[in-house]
């Protein structure tokens, strides 16, 4: 039998595939795409359909300045919490389960996502209704951090290994799914309730239903894990292994035995290979819409909105296939060509993008599309990925660390475009950057073994 932590994968005996092993399998596979859907769902929702209605939070004649920081605390404060929601979350599905930390993270947010919808306005309680928001926001992020720790470990536990990348894919693939589908609601928020300023209807109410939907949502996905979702066989067998004193893991604290040791040097290797990922990432699902499509190309809002919901339904298709591709192949190489392609492919179509204007609409979603496409591809990989780099008494905390901790650097992104743009042109900039994330990419992957050998029986 093969560890997550050696390189070089041997034959073992694979678990029994019965009815009863089938149908667990199944419900911890929709469990967990139904996890990551209500995750990136409730991500979505401040930058939907709560951006246009944040004036109902603030004083009438703020100051720009104060604004653009206010604003930008709703989104920064959910993204510092999820990293330390994947530390908390992480470490209680290795001490008492993948399931029961499912439960507690999925209602946790489900609860805070219902009292978002409830808050009152400035008009009410002053400028206490945005820090209100804010402190909501960044609870929110930790129980959205815990949401993915367990639930996608204990999916990938129940797969055999030749499945697993097929099932990973499907999985990640409920990421682009979810964009659409708020962006839908958004739409047909933006429909029935007018948009027209303050005192408008969307903004005194109708931007909360969305955050009722998310409620009820991430309620009927607690009630589903409690209901049908069996815990992980693997962690009861290496629970019941270390009771009984025959369980090689580590002694240590999960968090603790994640950075140090063999699983330490997993977690630094994927840290690596992460970080590059989620730069490459954050220049398709941050920098592309706003600066590259409405200021360089210059499309009207709508216009960009078709162009991201088109890629965004090719993404659910490509993730699906990489995990296919990744399968056949090897992860880890499947990373280092996806790397390499980012950094050369990506970055023309980048500078296509960046540099040529008056390209016709149609054009436009070509490339777009083929850009997200190529861009995004080693998504489809990730989730059984990193859960072959870890043992079992680690795996929720190394895959939810490994996942949330590397978004950390990448999240400075534009700092880092607008310090290459003082020795380059400011889209020249953004091509180098997303080359040095595609590359860094590759060299993680290569640093690493490769998994998809790997028992976790």
């Amino acid at each position: 039998m093969t560890s997550p932590d050696q390189a070089v994968p041997a034959a073992s005996a694979s678990v029994p595939e019965t009815p009863e092993r089938v149908a667990k399998r199944r419900s911890a596979t929709r469990g967990a795409f139904f996890a990551e859907f209500v995750d990136m769902f409730d991500i979505y929702l401040p930058t939907v359909v709560l951006t246009p209605a944040l004036v109902y939070f603030s004083p009438a004649h703020l100051d720009p300045g104060l604004a653009a920081i206010l604003t930008s605390l709703v989104f920064v404060t959910t993204l510092i919490g999820r990293p330390i929601g994947a530390a908390v979350f992480g470490a209680l599905a290795d001490r008492i389960g993948r399931r029961r930390s499912t439960i507690a993270s999925v209602s946790g947010f489900g609860v805070i996502t219902l009292l978002i919808a409830l808050v009152p306005g400035h008009a009410t309680i002053g400028i206490a209704s945005y820090w209100l928001l804010i402190a909501l926001r960044f609870l929110d992020g930790i129980c959205l951090g815990g949401g993915y720790t367990g639930a996608l470990p204990l999916a990938m536990e129940y797969s055999p290994k030749h499945r697993r990348g097929l099932l990973g894919g499907i999985i990640l693939s409920a990421f682009p799914l979810a964009y659409i589908v708020i962006t839908l609601i958004g739409m047909a928020c933006f429909a029935i309730f007018p948009l027209a300023g303050a005192g408008s209807p969307y903004v005194e109410w109708g931007w909360r239903v969305p955050f009722v939907l998310g409620a009820v949502l991430a309620g009927v996905l607690a009630l589903y894990y409690v209901r049908s979702v069996s815990e992980s066989e693997v962690w009861e067998a290496a629970e019941a292994a270390k009771a009984e004193g025959t369980s090689q893991g580590g002694s240590l604290r999960p968090l603790l035995a994640v950075v140090t040791g063999e699983s330490g040097r997993a977690f630094w290797q994927v840290f690596a290979m992460m970080t590059g990922f989620w730069l490459t990432q954050n220049l398709v699902t941050l920098f592309l819409p706003t600066t590259v499509l409405r200021d360089l190309v210059g499309l009207p809002n709508s216009q960009v909105t078709v162009v991201l919901l088109i890629s965004y339904v090719c993404l659910v298709g490509s993730y699906i296939a990489s995990g296919v591709i990744g399968q056949r192949i090897g992860r880890r190489r499947f990373f280092v060509i996806c790397g390499v392609l980012i950094a050369i492919v990506g970055s023309v179509l980048l500078a296509l993008l960046a540099g040529v204007r008056g390209m016709p609409f149609g054009v436009v979603i070509v490339v777009v599309c083929a850009f997200s496409v190529v861009v995004t591809a080693p998504w489809g990989v990730v989730l059984p990925y990193i859960t072959e780099r870890f043992r079992t008494d680690v795996r929720a905390s190394g895959f939810g660390l490994g996942f949330s901790v590397s978004v950390v650097i990448p999240s400075f992104y534009a700092f880092f475009v607008a310090g290459l743009s003082g020795f380059l042109p400011y889209a020249a900039a953004a091509v180098v950057l997303l080359a040095v994330g595609g590359l860094l990419g590759a060299a993680g992957a290569a640093a690493g073994p490769e998994t998809r050998d790997v028992d976790f029986a």
